[in-house]
């Protein structure tokens, strides 16, 4: 392509965004934004993201088949699993204008998933064992109203991904597919050039299931993640379900005399450990929460979160949510903020933290408001715990229990994920099979998303200068980009000329910036933005048969035969 003809060009003087990738991608001409979180992709950008679709869809072909549904779905589908009410990012579209309104007043969801409308299809058309397993993917528009919407091609409110989902006749048969989609995923992940940096992590199952599900997360500074990596187990863990052991500080041998102390007002771990002048570690956060039927008070070093995921699991509970103000005062006789573990009514279940296990001369609230107990300890002042949880969030420095190493932790990007949906959708639709006995069974079935655009912002997030993007080369919008310096001269603009031309008999994809009036140190900062591998330059000073070659990634230049060009980038392509 002549870069004369490109719609779309650099604009190096365009807004600055909240990302790398949201930023580079519109000064170099790849997307332009129409509204937060809505993006159009313009020539180049749309030949990277069709380049790593097409990747996607050549791994996939492998392992399913493929279909296209549609982004529109009737209400009653999403009403039929319950999650019409519940999916907090789902939208919808009607007639915008009481003249279409009147054609027409129906209210329609934008799919932001597709379970709704895959498992029925398949069930139209799967009736024996025979049949399963079977896998259909699609490669689709999503929508999903971010509150939030930010950070370029991360995170949008429209959005291009390939959903996949599996149908099986047992869940053995499940999880043997599941680890073909992991090998699947990693080939992808390898091909589009983040296969070094992108490990699988252990993540929530969410509503789904109490399994584990499986993130592809690509370390990235700029990355949304939090990954805690215990090397020696070989496991990577989101921080939203790492398990975690506190580095217990050196405690005190001597007990002191429990105190109660006046902070009016003092309720911040932080604020309150400076007014005690004690450790932050000493201080004790006790919070209340509705677990279904009852109340439940949770109690963990100050320095720490509660992890509300790991808190509903060890209660087994369907709904958790914080105890109201007047729910605590009525159980504690104390103001929110100054509730702690000491005097609670018997009839309060406490679930301990292990950042609380052997502490001495700790700080508590006193149940009382406006006042705090310091120099609290287990065995003389309280009960020692029968039985210490974990049920914090997982921070930097934490251990891993199993083999009592200290975590790596790494930001990261998620650029892929897994999940055993097991029987929730096709429950939900009364899809069966007959067995091969001639009774019923039910169906077991696996979902697996990829984002596509999301992976076009996460590669330039990890790969780029001060100068602009450097693609991987197999999605990189062409593989060549070709300067033609000098172009007034006729001899050179055929030498141009022919270059592009062999290079394209080559089967190389190759941009030719063929403009005359522009100058040189523009055109080289406009390849650099742009970021195409490989830099072909051609000039009055290019004599014989060699020609300047640049690489992208390290800058090198060299002076190369048209031959030692082509094949040095077919390697790269095909390798």
């Amino acid at each position: 392509m002549k870069y004369s003809l490109l719609f779309g060009k650099t604009n190096r003087t365009a807004k600055e965004f909240d990302s790398i990738n949201a930023t580079l991608l519109q000064k170099a001409g790849y997307i332009d934004q129409v509204m937060a979180g809505v993006y159009t992709f313009l020539p180049l950008g749309l030949r990277v993201l069709s380049k790593i679709e097409n990747i996607v869809r050549d791994e996939m072909n492998k392992i399913a088949s493929e279909v296209l549904m549609p982004s529109l779905s009737p209400r009653d589908v999403w009403a039929k699993t319950g999650r019409l009410e519940k999916m907090d990012v789902m939208m919808q579209t009607q007639g915008a204008n009481p003249a279409s309104l009147a054609k027409n007043d129906s209210n329609y969801i934008l799919n932001a998933t597709h379970e709704e409308i895959v498992t029925p299809l398949a069930s139209k058309f799967t009736y024996s064992y025979k049949q399963l397993p079977l896998a259909l993917y699609q490669i689709q528009t999503k929508f999903r109203n971010e509150p939030r919407a930010k950070s370029g091609l991360l995170r949008c409110r429209e959005f291009r991904m390939k959903d996949l989902y599996s149908f099986h006749k047992s869940p053995e048969d499940l999880k043997q597919y599941y680890e073909v989609v992991k090998a699947a995923y990693n080939q992808v992940f390898k091909r589009v050039g983040l296969g070094k940096d992108t490990f699988i992590a252990l993540a929530s199952g969410g509503d789904f299931t109490d399994d584990y599900s499986h993130e592809f997360q690509t370390k990235c500074e700029s990355g949304e993640d939090l990954i805690f990596h215990a090397s020696k187990a070989q496991l990577h863990f989101n921080r939203e379900i790492a398990p975690s052991q506190a580095i217990l500080p050196e405690q005190e041998s001597e007990q002191r005399e429990k105190q109660e102390v006046l902070g009016e007002g003092i309720i911040g771990v932080e604020d309150l450990a400076k007014f005690l002048n004690i450790d932050v570690r000493k201080t004790t956060k006790t919070l209340f929460y509705q677990a279904d039927d009852q109340v439940v008070a949770v109690a963990l070093r100050g320095d720490y979160e509660v992890n509300e995921l790991k808190l509903k699991k060890i209660l087994k509970s369907k709904k958790l949510e914080l105890a109201t103000a007047e729910a605590i005062k009525n159980l504690t006789g104390a103001e929110v903020g100054y509730a702690g573990i000491l005097n609670l009514p018997d009839v309060i279940k406490v679930i301990f933290d292990d950042s609380l296990k052997g502490r001495t001369n700790f700080e508590t609230g006193a149940n009382k408001t406006n006042y705090h107990i310091i120099n609290v300890n287990f065995g003389r002042d309280l009960a020692e715990p029968q039985e210490f949880h974990d049920i914090k969030l997982a921070k930097e420095g934490d251990i891993y229990y199993e083999t009592g190493e200290v975590y790596e932790v790494y930001k990261a990007s998620e650029v892929g994920n897994i999940f055993p949906l097991y029987t929730k959708f096709s429950d939900d639709f009364n899809f069966h099979f007959t067995k091969e006995d001639g009774s019923e069974g039910q169906v077991f079935m696996g979902c697996y998303g990829i984002g596509t655009s999301r992976i076009m912002g996460v590669v330039v997030e990890k790969f780029h200068d001060e100068k602009g993007i450097i693609w991987p080369i197999n999605i990189s919008p062409f593989h060549v980009h070709l300067i033609g310096l000098n172009l007034d001269d006729p001899v050179v603009f055929k030498k141009c000329e022919d270059v592009h031309s062999r290079l394209k008999q080559e089967g190389l994809e190759v941009l030719f910036d063929d403009r005359v009036d522009v100058k040189a140190g523009s055109k080289f900062n406009d390849a650099e933005l742009i970021g195409i591998p490989n830099i072909l330059i051609i000039s009055a000073k290019t004599s014989g048969e060699e020609y300047e070659f640049k690489t992208r990634n390290d800058g090198q230049s060299r002076h190369l035969r048209l031959d030692e060009i082509i094949g040095e980038i077919k390697s790269d392509l095909y390798s």
